[in-house]
């Protein structure tokens, strides 16, 4: 019998003890957006664009397009692979133009000058986020460091899961089914 009061105990402290460390833990990894592994990630996701040259000084470009807010009033899309911690997968990277006025000819002629941000959609490994589609949401300032909300949230991962308004939110609503909207 002493055993198993010992044993109950242990028991009991054990699950007192994952209850209180468990919520630290699940916040972390499950933080919407903004937190330390979405950080991380992005930054890894931003090394792998500049590699496969659809950001930086000498990154591809294609022909600019009249687009809206929230992205940039001229946008260039592009829809790819790169290949993060040696698993390749979907990326979609648009380079958003502003301000309002801007025009494609102005971007053609100029687009360091007019480029506001790099938003991007990269396909994280099947369970990442399932209700989602398992997408990586990022927007970075044209120069690589990730972009922040008003409130100083960095914008990156599940950004604005839950939310009624925000990448996610706005993204359910595109045709197919996939959440991206440039073949649409």
């Amino acid at each position: 019998m002493n055993i198993k009061l010992r044993l109950t105990w242990a028991g009991f402290g054990l699950a007192v003890g994952m209850l209180l460390i468990s919520p630290n833990v699940i916040a972390a990894d499950k933080k919407p957006f903004g937190g330390p592994d979405s950080i991380s990630y992005a930054k890894k996701l931003w090394a792998a664009l500049d590699k496969a040259k659809l950001v930086g000084k000498n990154s591809i470009r294609v022909k600019p397009y009249e687009g809206s807010e929230p992205h940039g009033f001229v946008l260039e899309s592009f829809d790819s692979t790169v290949k993060i911690d040696g698993r390749e997968a979907r990326v979609v990277v648009k380079r958003n133009y502003g301000p309002k006025d801007v025009g494609v000819e102005a971007v053609e002629a100029n687009r360091a000058k007019h480029l506001a941000a790099v938003t991007v959609m990269f396909k994280r490994k099947k369970g990442y986020d399932p209700e989602n589609l398992d997408w990586f949401w990022a927007k970075y300032k044209k120069d690589g460091t990730i972009d922040k909300n008003p409130k100083g949230m960095s914008l990156v991962g599940r950004v604005a899961k839950g939310a009624d308004t925000g990448c996610i939110a706005c993204h359910k609503g595109a045709p197919g089914e996939d959440m991206v909207y440039i073949f649409d």
